[in-house]
């Protein structure tokens, strides 16, 4: 409904939009090609407002950098609720600012003001742009048969983070005030920019062939997203997929599934297979866990995970994240 109708084609369109590719690129001239993407601006005070708005950063952020392309300009629509005071705003707009100035990020122009009708933590929007060669970008959709796949952190580790937000006087309850510190500190671990920085050293499309955050949907949508967008199989191994304790513990709690819940702060990476090991080792030589999990195969119908049982990749499905808050409210946790 909505992809089928996007205006029209330039010749200068070298990556329109497409599902699970989280970038579009336009061909600039000189070689050079410029790669967008655009979220909501999502911010929950909840969460604090200093770590709310570093994490709307890092959404854009961390999306744009799949591509290899800085996050050099942002463009930033701010639609207020009513009851939002010129202090909250100031300090939600400091560490905004503060964030972009650290990565080296413009904010060229934008638009601000109240509405009736607003409530976080949807409050506007954000478009990032950035640069970079025409012969040097990637996408989720370069994905090659026989790369290995690799995914930095761990399943679910947004789930885990802002269930343990949103209902603190629970986790604490039932894991304890040393675990609970640990689930709060995750959620300054909600970005992919720095593994991206990692990749893009290591060197794109001559070793790293795509990258893919892990969002809405979990590992299991992104794992379809990137064999869908690439045209290819893609093979995985249970046993290789390395799940926190602590998110494990917090899934339980909820009862969802780690591999199917909202991950940002993970991604995924297809590198060609003689340099597979070498990217886990700069990752971890960076302080990023990584492990292979997996491998791109040739049979689009092979979208599988191999373990004590067979289990289908297939199209995400309802993030479960969502419904483990409707519970957690249900039940008055706090």
């Amino acid at each position: 409904m909505i992809l089928s109708k996007t205006g029209i084609r330039h010749k200068e369109d070298l990556v329109p939009p497409a599902n699970g590719v989280d970038v579009g690129i336009i061909k600039i001239g000189d070689g050079r090609v410029m790669s967008v993407t655009t979220d909501p601006f999502y911010f929950d005070p909840v969460f604090g407002y200093e770590d709310s708005a570093w994490f709307a950063y890092h959404i854009l952020a961390s999306d744009l950098l799949t591509s290899g392309a800085n996050p050099d300009y942002m463009t930033v629509d701010l639609n207020l609720p009513l009851s939002m005071t010129d202090e909250e705003i100031s300090r939600m707009w400091n560490a905004f600012t503060e964030e972009a100035a650290r990565f080296g990020t413009s904010i060229i122009t934008g638009h601000t003001a109240r509405y009736a009708g607003t409530s976080f933590p949807m409050i506007g929007g954000i478009t990032a742009m950035g640069f970079i060669g025409e012969d040097e970008y990637v996408t989720s959709a370069m994905a090659r048969p026989g790369d290995k796949v690799v995914l930095t952190k761990t399943p679910a580790i947004e789930a885990a983070a802002l269930l343990t937000r949103l209902f603190p006087g629970t986790i604490k309850a039932k894991l304890g005030d040393e675990l609970f510190s640990y689930g709060v500190d995750l959620f300054r671990k909600l970005t992919t920019v720095h593994e991206s920085l990692v990749c893009k050293r290591f060197g794109l499309r001559t070793r790293v062939t795509a990258m893919h955050d892990v969002t809405e949907g979990g590992l299991l949508g992104a794992l379809f997203e990137i064999a869908d967008s690439s045209g290819n199989g893609i093979r995985i191994h249970e046993d290789s997929i390395k799940v926190d304790d602590y998110v494990k513990r917090v899934c339980s709690i909820f009862s969802i599934d780690p591999l199917m819940a909202i991950s940002e702060g993970a991604l995924l990476i297809t590198v060609k297979p003689d340099h597979a090991e070498d990217l886990v080792s700069s990752l971890k030589a960076n302080g990023i866990d990584a492990n292979v999990i997996g491998e791109m195969t040739a049979d689009p119908s092979e979208r599988i995970i191999v373990g004590r049982e067979k289990r289908t990749i297939g199209p995400p499905q309802k993030d479960p994240f969502w419904t483990a808050v409707e519970f957690g409210i249900s039940e008055d946790w706090k």
